[in-house]
């Protein structure tokens, strides 16, 4: 039990986070403590998805490209000696064919990290900023229009209003 645990070190302060989140979204009437209670979620998502995403012992996805010689395989040029080099080009890609069999065999053995994971959590981080920005504009038009930020208080104004009482 305690060796599970221990390999699963990082789950717990991410499950606590949640847990932080989801009831400081729930136990609060704030709109700005809300606002934070679900970024502290949102948070906790993004570094649970990063560390599903991390691979141990993998390399990063960078693959090695070979250049072929910068003097062959322009072709067609206006000088006249596209077919000269075009024949040049070909012996060129024969000699440089088999380290490129090599890297590719080489590359297939390596373990990679996948980087979906990481694109993805780059994107959300930039909607979570965008929402976040978002909400606290409207809050701050709730503040304008009815002079509070608090649920309850928000609630009895347009009980009122839907009444005609006045409170």
């Amino acid at each position: 039990m305690l060796e599970i645990l221990a390999e699963r070190f990082n789950y717990i302060p991410i499950i606590i986070l949640m847990m932080i989140g989801l009831y400081v979204v729930i136990a609060t009437g704030n709109l700005i403590k809300r606002l934070v209670g679900l970024s502290i979620f949102q948070t906790s998502v993004f570094l649970l998805y990063i560390t599903i995403g991390k691979v141990f012992g993998g390399a990063p996805p960078i693959l090695e490209t070979y250049k072929v010689d910068e003097g062959y395989g322009h072709g067609g040029d206006a000088d006249g000696y596209g077919a000269a080099e075009a024949g040049h080009a070909a012996d060129a890609a024969a000699d440089h064919a088999e380290p490129a069999v090599d890297a590719a065999h080489q590359t297939a053995e390596l373990l990679y990290s996948n980087p979906l994971p990481h694109v993805l959590i780059l994107t959300a981080i930039v909607v979570g900023v965008a929402t976040l920005a978002v909400g606290l504009a409207l809050v701050v038009r709730i503040r304008e229009s009815y002079g509070t930020i608090e649920d309850d208080a928000l609630n009895a104004a347009d009980y009122s209003l839907e009444s005609g009482s006045a409170e």
